[in-house]
């Protein structure tokens, strides 16, 4: 055999000490995913998607660009701290504590759920001191895993309480609302998506208060579009149906069953089938998007005909979900309220804590919602 020189056993040496250390990086790696993957079960078992794409910059659709560099936002990563403008009061800490707690008892009694504790809403507090809360149909657990969720979640969720229509018009009764915002989750595993069992709750709550305004918070069923028409013509004012992101970050925020297509044909459908229907629609900030991105989803929801958007900052209610990408400054939401508007949207409601079924915009829902009946009731006459 012949001997190496020292030129080649140096080399030999190195190119071994190398693979050595590559081998140690990699193994690092692996035993920090296998951790993740053990700590974060939930995220496995419904994304396929492991990692965000890097951004594409995408050119602005007009010359008079609404996009700017003046207000700047502020990485989560670097300061994952909420800043000041996110500070909320803790649940009941309000001056109607009263009423935070019999809204919390009536609903206890009665078995309901309700999408404020469900999701870990940051307005929660605010809500039922003032006497209302969002009702989550359907039950407590959700048949898809979107990463920003923290319902929980099962492929084979408990089977739906019959009873709940009645349930959920007594309690609403016993509260005196004039409006009341109903959300449910997805139910893959019914033939239907749920729907009839939605259009029944609407129709009960209809049936004890015909003046009541009941909004729904709906999913989008498969794409089914014979349980949207069901759902739309329930007697429903608002159909509300989030489209949550961004086109390009639809499947890392949502369940691989949920698309941006899908939720706009959905919007649209529902207001061609019944045109006195307010559609209304909801956009996460701070998960990865560009302010170019924001602004064609701001324009394909218009083609579709959607009435209402709300923007919000996305908050990671748990270290099982997605983390914050940004914090987006107060500033920044007030300029998507204005460009929104003059894109023709009816209604815009904008700001950090803005939930799709918080409060904001209701007093202006309403009074749009009654006007309309006026009209056509003096049409009629």
């Amino acid at each position: 055999m012949a001997l190496l020189t020292w030129r080649q056993a140096s080399f030999s040496c190195l190119r071994f000490y190398q693979h050595k250390q590559l081998f140690s990086t990699y193994g690092k790696r692996l035993q920090e995913l296998k951790r993740k993957l053990v700590s974060e079960p939930e995220i496995d078992d419904f994304v396929h998607f492991s990692g965000l794409e890097e951004k594409v910059s995408v050119s602005p659709p007009t010359e008079n660009t609404p996009f700017w560099t003046d207000i700047k936002r502020i990485d989560a990563y670097e300061n994952p701290q909420k800043p000041m403008w996110l500070k909320v009061k803790p649940a009941g800490d309000h001056a109607l504590e009263q009423e935070y707690i019999r809204l919390k008892e009536t609903l206890r009694g009665l078995n309901l759920h309700t999408v404020c504790e469900e999701a870990r809403c940051p307005n929660i507090g605010e809500c039922w001191g003032g006497g209302t809360a969002t009702i989550m149909l359907m039950g407590d657990t959700c048949t898809r895993g979107c990463r920003f969720c923290s319902i929980k979640t099962s492929k084979t969720p408990p089977p739906l309480d019959i009873e709940e229509p009645e349930k959920v018009s007594s309690a609403v009764a016993k509260w005196g609302l004039t409006y009341i915002v109903l959300t449910s989750v997805d139910r893959d595993d019914l033939v239907d998506g749920g729907a009839s069992h939605l259009a029944s709750t609407v129709k009960a709550l209809k049936q004890k208060q015909p003046d009541l305004l009941v909004e729904l918070l709906s999913p989008d069923y498969g794409g089914r579009l014979e349980s949207v028409s069901l759902v739309v013509n329930s007697g429903l004012d608002v159909f509300a149906h989030n489209v949550e992101t961004v086109s390009r970050l639809q499947h890392i925020v949502r369940d691989r069953r949920a698309n941006y297509e899908q939720s706009l044909s959905v919007l649209e459908y529902a207001k061609s089938v019944n045109n006195q229907v307010f559609t209304k629609t909801s956009i996460m900030l701070g998960a990865g998007e560009t302010h170019e991105e924001i602004y064609r989803t701001l324009q394909d929801l218009s083609k579709v005909g959607v009435d209402i958007v709300t923007f919000g900052q996305y908050l990671r209610p748990s270290k099982k979900q997605m983390k914050v990408e940004e914090w987006v400054p107060p500033e920044e939401f007030e300029r998507w309220k204005s460009i929104g508007e003059s894109l023709g949207f009816m209604y815009v409601a904008s700001g950090p804590l803005v939930r799709s079924s918080y409060r904001a915009g209701e007093f202006f829902l309403e009074s749009k919602i009654r006007n309309r009946r006026l009209s056509s009731s003096s049409t009629i006459g």
